[in-house]
């Protein structure tokens, strides 16, 4: 019989959280080196996940668990905004003019693998839903 503790569930909601996000980047048009860049993840590990069947279990760390988090919730509320999968995908590679992006699409920014620019990201495209989690 198989005893599922803390750590080994831990490690199974990290891989289906990860999993999860390089789907979501992959939908976004995110290149691999700026998906390994968002998430902070080696190469390998990065296409493990996006393989159906690559990634059962992984050690996270906090940092990459937030990147993680922070590429759900922006997902999240671009459904929430947009009703159609073009905007709700396709958002990410249009150009800005906010001037947090200074024309540049959010996807650009985010490339970077800064984690202020994946914060603030996060920010700017919370506040089209009106900031109210």
């Amino acid at each position: 019989m198989l005893t599922l503790t803390a750590d080994t569930s831990e490690r199974t909601a990290a891989a289906t959280g990860l999993r999860t996000a390089v789907a979501i980047l992959d939908k976004w048009g995110a290149s691999g080196e700026q998906g390994e860049a968002i998430l902070r993840v080696s190469h390998s590990t990065y296409a493990r996940a996006k393989r159906k069947d690559g990634l059962v279990s992984i050690n996270l760390d906090r940092d990459q668990l937030t990147r993680v988090s922070f590429v759900l919730n922006m997902h999240g509320t671009l459904r929430t905004v947009f009703d159609n999968p073009e905007n709700v995908y396709g958002f990410m590679r249009m150009a800005n003019d906010n001037p947090f992006f200074l024309g540049r699409s959010p996807l650009e920014v985010l490339g970077d693998g800064d984690i202020v620019a994946l914060y603030e990201t996060f920010r700017r495209i919370d506040v089209l839903r009106g900031s109210q989690w």
